[in-house]
């Protein structure tokens, strides 16, 4: 019989994601996003890290079905910035998931750096926590630079302004297969994948 697991969003893409890593490693676990238990409510990220926030939802989750959780919490870490929005990226002007607000003020606060300073980085921590107590946390990162203007109109969130490494393309200009095969979140994810075998089996 397969082992339940919960994973923290109620991002049907994301479970899909995840859930195709796990298949792909062999794992024989069910997947569940959050909207499996309506009656549980969101976590609020506290945290002052990705580690952190990821954590909090992973261990409540857990504690509320006593079934090992996974959550991520994700974010655009900017050199220059010293590694801000980072945490704050979904709520950086000021309202959370405001997107384009939120484009449009980094790419303000970033309007005289030069090419060479536009460096950046998409980054997930995603984190296993089981009834226990006991906890796992694993990273992702996606290096690349930023455009002085978006392009492409796939994606979400600063997609259309991060060009990975090595490409001429935004995360935007990508499909979503192709974006998913380097994403910071499909890195964690994969590195995610033997801790879950180890743990859950």
């Amino acid at each position: 019989m397969s082992t339940r697991l919960i994973l923290a969003t109620r991002n049907q893409h994301k479970v899909a994601e995840l859930r195709a890593i796990l298949t792909e490693a062999g794992l024989d676990v069910e997947l569940v996003g959050a909207d499996a238990y309506p009656e549980i409510p969101d976590v609020p990220e506290t945290g002052v890290t990705f580690a952190e926030n990821a954590l909090l939802k992973a261990h409540a989750l857990a504690r509320a079905t006593g079934l090992p959780a996974v959550a991520d919490d994700s974010g655009l870490c900017v050199d220059v910035l010293n590694g801000a929005p980072g945490i704050f990226s979904a709520r950086w002007s000021g309202k959370h998931g405001d997107d384009l607000a939120n484009l449009n003020l980094l790419l303000a606060q970033l309007s005289d750096i030069a090419e060479p300073h536009r460096g950046a980085h998409f980054f997930c921590a995603a984190a296993l926590a089981l009834p226990d107590g006991t906890e796992r946390v694993v990273e992702g990162r996606l290096l690349g630079t930023l455009r002085t203007a978006p392009a492409g109109d796939g994606g979400f969130g600063y997609d259309p302004i991060l060009q990975p490494l090595g490409e001429s393309r935004t995360c935007a200009e990508m499909t979503a297969d192709e974006k998913n095969a380097i994403s910071h979140r499909g890195q964690a994810f994969r590195a995610l994948a033997p801790v879950v075998k180890d743990l859950i089996g």
